[in-house]
């Protein structure tokens, strides 16, 4: 017991170490905290309007998140306004996240982390970071947490966790001609190089029969139907790089391009599974919560001010 103890505090201190790099300082958000302070936890989704997706994704990692920080009041928020309003006509209501960091104000919360259950550091993260910005005087601290595919670091975690999760079943049973292509939404500002980067690193790391595309960035259908056509692959199942499987997988994913694999000669499957099902995948969130609560980003301002003054910042 003592053991597995030691390996997960070990384990723990290396995501941090790791995850941090030179961008971070430790600072313990509630050890710091004064008698009358009130710390809570926001995590923020983009949503969906599918229900089964929800369950097994956004309420599933709620759910868990609350286990794991008991000390936090909990709350959450959807950023799709689209979403919400759609909800709403469903006699749903989901605030948003700056409707939830001003609720937890009037509640008289002084401490907040957000963590979204973002991919990457695209334009989702920039709009709730301006959120955060608007409401700063009104908290004694808030921190943001950073999406699944921040680091190198959280990237070789996804790697590994999706080679596993995929590829080691479908060699067990001898399917060794199956190819796997991970479609994600993609975006139009330069974050959408990420999905390259998994592309390569997946490949780097063994499992040349997976491939990655996205909806609307690069790589592309036709960038992700050269690769398959470069390894000769005959059969090919579809999963999406997306937290939830909702609206993009079921309509364009298992949909549109399920069909123009088809129509290229491909047997082709689809594997309609949210990341936010993968347990290993709600791990790496909920580990950048706990970094979140002991490290504080460090302006870049302050770093340079410490560099002219001729002081190294670690």
């Amino acid at each position: 017991m003592r053991t597995t103890s030691l390996f997960i505090l070990l384990t723990l201190s290396l995501l941090c170490h790791a995850h941090g790099g030179g961008n971070y300082e430790h600072s313990d958000m509630l050890a710091s905290m004064k008698p009358g302070d009130k710390a809570a936890l926001l995590m923020v989704h983009f949503g969906t309007t599918h229900d089964d997706t929800r369950t097994l994704t956004i309420d599933a990692i709620n759910t868990k998140t609350q286990a794991a920080f008991p000390e936090l009041k909990f709350q959450e928020a959807y950023t799709s306004r689209i979403i919400i309003r759609r909800l709403k006509e469903r006699g749903i209501t989901k605030l948003t996240p700056l409707d939830a960091m001003l609720k937890l104000r009037s509640e008289g919360y002084t401490h907040l982390i957000v963590q979204s259950t973002n991919i990457i550091d695209g334009v989702e993260m920039e709009s709730l970071r301006r959120d955060v910005e608007s409401v700063l005087p009104f908290f004694k601290d808030i921190r943001v947490g950073t999406p699944l595919l921040y680091s190198v670091e959280d990237a070789e975690k996804v790697v590994s966790i999706l080679g596993s999760r995929y590829n080691a079943p479908a060699q067990s049973k001898k399917v060794a001609k199956e190819h796997f292509v991970l479609v994600g939404h993609g975006t139009y500002t330069p974050s959408t190089a990420i999905y390259s980067q998994m592309d390569y690193m997946l490949k780097a790391n063994g499992l040349p029969n997976f491939h990655v595309g996205t909806i609307e960035g690069y790589p592309t259908f036709e960038t992700m139907l050269a690769q398959l056509k470069a390894t000769k692959a005959k059969q090919v199942t579809l999963v999406p790089f997306m937290f939830v499987a909702g609206e993009h997988a079921k309509n364009d994913i298992a949909g549109e391009w399920k069909e123009a694999l088809e129509k290229e000669g491909y047997t082709v499957n689809t594997h309609l599974e949210g990341l936010g099902q993968v347990p290993e995948i709600q791990e790496i969130f909920i580990s950048h919560i706990r970094f979140g609560l002991k490290h504080r980003i460090l302006d870049i301002m302050t770093k340079k001010a410490a560099y002219a003054a001729g002081k190294d910042v670690e």
